[in-house]
């Protein structure tokens, strides 16, 4: 049975780290709000139901009758089942502590631009954003590429990926992670290239994964644009 995921029509946002996840190992899915009719109907339907674990917002995943909220809950979820993930528990948990750190991440850059509310439109609140553009830039994107890097530095297991010697699904969200930031904010990443030569590797190395290559190129990759999570403003990556 195919795996369903459900998330916003048009946007990558939190929902190609689970794409991405589910292209390289070529799973059989259904992007069910892209592919049927009636899937935004579905995608609302399951939000409303009555239940006592209903998913609080997209993405979630159906395996069957299970239903898993939350991106890194699908990927803790889907990483043994598609081999993204190391069979030792103790790595499979560390596994999962970078992908909840890279959540992380993807919080402070959405907050970046609407740091007041997300019930306000950009143009709300520029000024605020400004302000959380500066601190976004100068203080956590440092922190968070310095982190990554040093752990590709410091495994004693190969070095080229985060985990062991193989590929993870930590690896290929941290790929995500770095396009987008490289999107939102090109002057500022461009600053972080000779600190984080580690990290740059990775992600070419995710890049040049043969599914990945052909999922990228294809039409069901979604571009990013002002709709998603990374946007770029120029005015915030002055």
């Amino acid at each position: 049975m195919a795996f369903e995921l459900f998330y916003w029509p048009g946007l990558p946002g939190r929902g190609d780290f689970v794409r991405l996840a589910l292209e390289q190992a070529q799973a059989d899915y259904v992007d069910v709000v892209r592919d049927r009719k009636s899937g935004m109907t579905s995608l609302t339907r399951i939000m409303d139901e009555e239940s006592n674990t209903p998913p609080f917002a997209p993405p979630f995943l159906r395996d069957g009758p299970q239903i898993i909220g939350q991106t890194a809950a699908i990927l803790l979820h889907l990483g043994d089942k598609l081999r993204l993930a190391p069979r030792n528990a103790n790595r499979r948990l560390w596994t999962h502590q970078i992908q909840l750190t890279i959540a992380d991440v993807v919080a402070e850059v959405h907050a970046v631009h609407h740091p007041v509310s997300t019930g306000l439109y950009y143009e709300d609140q520029k000024t605020e954003a400004r302000k959380a553009a500066r601190a976004f830039r100068e203080e956590r994107i440092p922190k968070y590429l310095g982190w990554f890097e040093r752990i590709l530095s410091n495994d004693d297991r190969g070095g080229k990926w985060l985990v062991g010697r193989s590929v993870s699904y930590a690896d290929l969200s941290l790929f995500h992670l770095v396009e987008g930031l490289r999107y939102a904010f090109p002057n500022a990443m461009a600053t972080q290239e000779d600190a984080t030569p580690r990290l740059h590797a990775l992600h070419d190395a995710v890049a040049s994964l043969a599914p990945l290559r052909a999922y990228l190129a294809s039409e069901r990759h979604i571009p990013f644009n002002e709709d998603g999570i990374f946007r770029h403003y120029p005015e915030l990556d002055a």
